[in-house]
């Protein structure tokens, strides 16, 4: 701060001609400028300025310094001129990650988002694999599960529950299994995680020594709307969230498997990195799907 101090008034004695005029219109008084360009000169190395009783006039090295100077504060001027029109106007691309059934929830909360804001370019990307945010320049994330220590600021949004469904057909051929004890004599669909290579865990159905219950795998896919199609073509049970079977369940294409005893809660959240000054885009959005997406 002391050498943007020294700047500014080094270049407003060169521009007004003395101590007292820069003073005055910085504020100070002349003996504090004079203290300022003393500073600055003694960094530098060079005199920037030479006096006498009756003038004060830039050397040729504060001349060459002073058009640098110059263009330094102009810079200043434009860049925080900028960053208060961004905040009056949130604008600019927002690149946001997202599981990819969470089109489901978020897809229909969008047109009144840029409806609000049309100065924002909304850049979605649909991913299952864990994203860095830092390294691939993402602003916020939508994700459930396990989340991040610290670095990152976190609002919770869309509660969801983790059912077991299967097909008529499939529950037909294979009976409904009253008890998980029973889902041994069954076939599973599985996610598998994109990023650790691991099947989602069923937890409804994990006992109080960890262990669990199931199906045997007939087949595992690293989308969960293969397995929910799976699923509808009688492939097996398959755990999915409440909200990508809703439809299916409404319209008899799927029954809820163990209804009652095979139920977990979750959560979304969305994520950002911390930041002492948060984006107006990043603020506008989270505020946007927290008020859309939030549990009653």
């Amino acid at each position: 701060m002391d050498k943007l101090t020294g700047l500014l008034a080094f270049v407003r004695t060169a521009d007004l001609g003395s101590f007292v005029a820069a003073g005055r219109s910085l504020e100070v008084s002349a003996s504090a400028i004079g203290k300022s360009v003393a500073r600055l000169e003694q960094d530098v190395g060079v005199r920037l300025l030479q006096r006498s009783t009756r003038r004060m006039q830039l050397t040729t090295e504060g001349r060459l310094f002073h058009e640098r100077c110059r263009r330094i504060l102009d810079d200043l001027d434009d860049a925080q001129a900028m960053l208060s029109r961004a905040t009056q106007l949130p604008r600019g691309r927002l690149r946001v990650s997202a599981p990819v059934v969470g089109y489901h929830f978020l897809l229909p909360v969008i047109p009144d988002f840029l409806a609000r804001y049309p100065e924002v370019e909304l850049d979605i990307n649909f991913t299952d694999r864990a994203v860095d945010l830092i390294d691939e320049g993402v602003d916020v994330a939508i994700r459930s599960g396990e989340l991040p220590d610290s670095g990152f600021v976190c609002r919770p949004l869309q509660p969801f529950r983790l059912l077991l469904c299967a097909s008529k057909a499939y529950l037909a051929r294979n009976g409904m299994p009253s008890t998980s004890s029973e889902l041994g004599q069954h076939s599973a669909v599985r996610f598998r995680h994109p990023s650790s290579g691991k099947l989602l865990d069923w937890p409804m159905l994990q006992s109080p020594d960890g262990a669990q219950t199931y199906p045997r795998t007939v087949l595992a896919c690293n989308n969960i709307e293969a397995v929910f199609g799976a699923a509808l073509r009688g492939v097996g049970i398959a755990c999915m969230p409440d909200f990508l079977a809703r439809e299916a369940l409404a319209d008899g294409r799927l029954q809820s498997v163990l209804d009652g005893q095979a139920a977990v809660a979750g959560r979304y959240m969305a994520l950002w990195p911390s930041s002492r000054h948060l984006s107006p885009k990043v603020r506008v959005f989270v505020d946007h799907l927290g008020a859309t997406l939030s549990a009653p």
